[in-house]
């Protein structure tokens, strides 16, 4: 099947080649539905080992930011963009400007933040080209740094669950099992610490291992033990298609609650987790606090952080409206939360053809 049929075939509507010799940018923007508005989603450097795995990887994560913005109830698009190359190694200001100006040329069909691999200062250098970025630092009415938000997000749509499975959403004296500590990672840390939460964590990287441990009483397991410790609840915040075959067998727990995009391997790995009584929170319903943080600054006078806590409060009860659905239809939470976000880009698409010529 070639590309445009691929596109066509699961609405997508734009893909952006962009080449800057002069700076070395090799990256490719991804703009998957705007019937809701702009596509906002942010730019992720990784060192793909082809261009095809950069274009599997910008279209997948497009279409996610479609459906993640439509649940969460932003009026905007999916887009996504990525960066081919090492974060570590190959930055410079004049790359992000080069990508930034790529940015500016869609006109605001696409906005832009910051993702795997990029930071607020790598979108201080795209701001320098482009109106179309958020997620800033430093500057009046600007967000900063989402992560924190994300975790706030994710530990609401964990309570979510824990009423669903327990009768009740305190996660005190519960076992949650956290798998990855980068920033989000250790922010859920701190609030389920803070509500009487015991830990076991694991990250590829021992030092901030040991800075959880430290700080939150957490106690630790190797990265391969991870999927097996008893635990009530499973929260990974690392890598994608980490609940598959070889994982989800292994698995002592009641509720699967992270941060990661992507974390069924396949579709039928969410039947799998329903057929073993463990509910699933879909990644991107509980995710989303950090695109609803960012997107403040898009609102009328800027950035407001009490307002976007306010909606980020909302994950709670949007979770509980996917397990609704899921209840009522027979379905996985994740067909659930797919028809929450679906249903709301078809109404919208709808609404906009009334009474045009």
């Amino acid at each position: 099947m070639g590309i445009f049929e691929k596109m066509e075939q699961h609405g997508y509507e734009q893909l952006v080649f962009c080449h800057d010799p002069a700076s070395g940018l090799k990256a490719i923007i991804c703009i998957h539905d705007t019937t809701l508005g702009p596509a906002l989603g942010g730019t992720r450097m990784w060192p793909y080992e082809c261009e095809e795995d950069a274009i599997t990887d910008v279209v997948r994560l497009a279409r996610g930011m479609t459906y993640k913005n439509a649940a969460a109830g932003l009026n905007l698009g999916g887009g996504k963009a990525v960066i081919i190359g090492n974060s570590r190694t190959d930055k410079s200001e004049a790359l992000f400007r080069a990508f930034g100006r790529f940015v500016q040329s869609l006109n605001g069909r696409y906005i832009t933040a910051e993702d795997v691999g990029t930071t607020v200062e790598d979108m201080e250098h795209i701001r320098m080209e482009t109106s179309h970025v958020v997620g800033l630092g430093g500057m009046a009415r600007s967000s900063g740094d989402p992560s924190p938000v994300t975790a706030y997000g994710v530990w609401k749509g964990m309570k979510a669950c824990a009423a669903e499975v327990w009768g009740t959403d305190s996660l005190r004296a519960k076992t949650v099992a956290v798998q990855g500590l980068g920033h989000v990672g250790y922010g859920l840390c701190r609030h389920l610490y803070e509500e009487g939460a015991n830990l076991i964590v694991t990250d590829i990287n021992e030092e901030n291992v040991r800075r959880v441990v430290a700080e939150f009483g957490a106690r630790s397991a190797a990265p391969d033990e991870i999927y097996g410790v008893e635990c009530d609840i499973f929260a990974p915040c690392a890598l994608g298609a980490i609940i598959n075959d070889a994982t989800l067998p292994r698995l002592k727990c009641r509720i699967v609650a992270g941060a990661a995009n992507n974390q069924l391997k396949e579709a039928r790995h969410g039947e799998l987790l329903r057929d073993k009584k463990i509910l699933y929170a879909p990644d991107f319903i509980i995710n989303a606090g950090g695109v609803i943080n960012v997107s403040d600054e898009l609102r009328e006078g800027g950035y407001n952080r009490e307002r976007a806590l306010k909606q980020v409060d909302g994950i709670y009860d949007i979770m509980e409206q996917v397990i609704a659905i899921s209840k009522r239809d027979g379905i996985p939470t994740y067909k659930a939360a797919d028809i929450l976000a679906e249903s709301r880009v078809a109404l919208i698409g709808k609404v906009q053809k009334t009474l045009l010529p």
